[in-house]
């Protein structure tokens, strides 16, 4: 409290006293606590949204865990090499099938005709070969007819084997002739000079008319 001294007339003094700040309740200095209080969080409020924002710097980290990695690395089973792939077998060929040459049968070339200096011969007079016989059944039964036979004219003269080369038709007259034949004497074949066997046909002919062989 201060007094304050006021002076109105040079000859008379008046004093006032009063007090500069005026006596408060207690009640009154907790409100004005509370709203100073009040006042200084809405400032700091105020100042901390008004003020620039810094610009945001990104700083990406990284950040190594070993443990991390020994697991990846036991986990990771190392691969095995891949096999070179062996290449697939071709198709097996079939074999090509050979046609079966069948041998080309060549036909018999009968054998060179033997040149001989002389046929045989049985017409030779000095021979004396009788006809062979006219069987009489052939005869009433009228018979007749040619019959050839292959005869085997031997070296020596005589006849060896006696084969049917053609028949007439009737038995009686083939073994008639045959027969006659095996008997007969012929002049061999000679080659060189010198007489050798030989095949030789000998016709024999069957006639009512004439009767001859």
């Amino acid at each position: 409290m201060s007094a304050i001294e006021f002076t109105f007339n040079p000859f008379m003094a008046m004093s006032y006293a009063y007090s500069s700040q005026p006596e408060r309740s207690p009640l009154h200095e907790r409100i004005s606590v509370v709203a100073l209080v009040v006042m200084l969080h809405a400032l700091l409020f105020a100042s901390y949204w008004l003020q620039p924002e810094s610009p945001a710097v990104l700083v990406n980290e990284m950040s190594i865990s070993f443990a991390n990695m020994q697991m990846q690395q036991a986990d990771i089973t190392p691969q095995a090499k891949p096999k070179p792939r062996e290449p697939e077998p071709l198709p097996a060929e079939e074999p090509a099938k050979q046609e079966e040459v069948q041998p080309v049968q060549q036909e018999a070339t009968p054998p060179s005709p033997i040149v001989l200096d002389a046929e045989p011969d049985y017409r030779a007079d000095y021979l004396n070969n009788p006809r062979p016989p006219y069987p009489m059944v052939a005869r009433r039964m009228g018979y007749h007819g040619k019959v050839v036979l292959n005869v085997e004219v031997l070296a020596e003269g005589k006849a060896g084997e006696v084969q049917l080369h053609q028949s007439c038709g009737y038995d009686i007259l083939d073994n008639a002739a045959i027969q006659t034949v095996k008997t007969w004497r012929f002049s061999p074949a000679r080659r060189f000079g010198q007489p050798v066997t030989q095949w030789f046909l000998v016709p024999i002919k069957f006639s009512l008319e004439g009767d001859e062989a």
